[in-house]
């Protein structure tokens, strides 16, 4: 079980905490992160994770790795996600560019529980940059 609890501070902001961590959230963005933007972060970690222990598995040594997650919404309400656009920046050998497309698609299209259910409403595709 998955279990958050979510407080009202003030205005449109919001703390929420799991096991003890702490995240701001505000609907005007200026005191935290708005909502929509922590689930694309959250598909950013999700996926980040995933690449770190595949290429880790795979002998793969990286040195940075930036995830980059971009969508626009919908005019009407509930003003849900369209297609969401992925960029991965990881600083790697050239050689290793097929093992990292490789663990990409393994967590987009097998692990990533937060991409799973995103891909129920919006495509997902990604671009990769690698940097020696």
């Amino acid at each position: 079980m998955i279990k958050t609890i979510t407080r009202w501070k003030k205005d449109h902001e919001f703390e929420a905490e799991h096991h003890g961590n702490k995240i701001s959230m505000d609907g005007a963005v200026k005191n935290g992160h708005g909502p929509k933007a922590l689930l694309l972060s959250a598909l950013a970690g999700c996926s980040g994770i995933d690449l770190v222990d595949i290429l880790t598995k795979m002998r793969v040594p990286f040195f940075s790795l930036e995830i980059e997650v971009e969508t626009t919404q919908t005019e009407e309400p509930p003003k849900v996600f369209n297609d969401i656009v992925i960029h991965y920046k990881i600083q790697t050998d050239r050689e290793y560019e097929k093992k990292v497309k490789k663990a990409i698609n393994l967590s987009l299209e097998k692990y990533c529980g937060v991409a799973a259910m995103l891909k129920k409403n919006s495509t997902i595709s990604y671009h990769l940059s690698i940097e020696p």
